[in-house]
C-alpha cells in the first residue's frame, strides 16, 4: 500500500477555547456551548481572513474528495506556536501555506500550484 502524502497547511485559523471535558459535557447538556463556539469562530477572524479560510476549507474538502486516503491534511494556525516554528522551518512568510511532503512549499493561496505539487508527488513512476 502507498505510502499516505502528508499536506500541512499553515494558515490564520478561527480559534475556539474549551473548557475541561467534564464541563464541557456540562455546557452541552445545558445548550450553552454551541452558541459561543458559533460567537468565538464568527469573531475570530477580520472578515477578509475569514474569507480566506473558508476558501481554504473548500479547497481541502475538494482534495479530500479527489485524493481521500492517499493524502493527510493539518492546518495549523499562522498565530499558534507550532505555525510559528512552522514557518522559520519552512521559510514562509506568507498565508495560507500548503507544505507539500515536508518539502515542496506553495504560499499566498496559490491553491492550482499548490494542486499541482500533489499531483505530481502521487503520480506513479515514470515506467512503472
Amino acid at each position: 500500500m502507498p505510502e499516505t502524502l502528508k499536506i500541512e497547511i499553515v494558515a490564520y485559523a478561527p480559534t475556539a477555547f474549551f473548557h475541561c471535558a467534564h464541563c464541557e459535557v456540562v455546557w452541552d447538556q445545558v445548550g450553552f456551548s454551541q452558541g459561543v463556539r458559533n460567537e468565538q469562530l464568527q469573531s475570530g477572524l477580520p472578515e477578509e481572513l475569514r474569507q480566506e479560510y473558508h476558501q481554504l476549507s473548500e479547497w481541502v474538502r475538494q482534495l479530500m474528495r479527489k485524493y481521500g486516503d492517499q493524502i493527510e491534511v493539518s492546518v495549523i494556525d499562522a498565530a499558534s506556536a507550532e505555525g510559528f516554528v512552522k514557518s522559520l522551518r519552512h521559510r514562509v512568510r506568507r498565508f495560507p501555506a500548503v507544505i507539500v511532503g515536508g518539502r515542496e512549499r506553495v504560499t499566498g493561496g496559490n491553491y492550482s500550484m499548490a494542486e499541482q505539487a500533489i499531483a505530481l508527488r502521487l503520480a506513479p513512476p515514470a515506467g512503472g
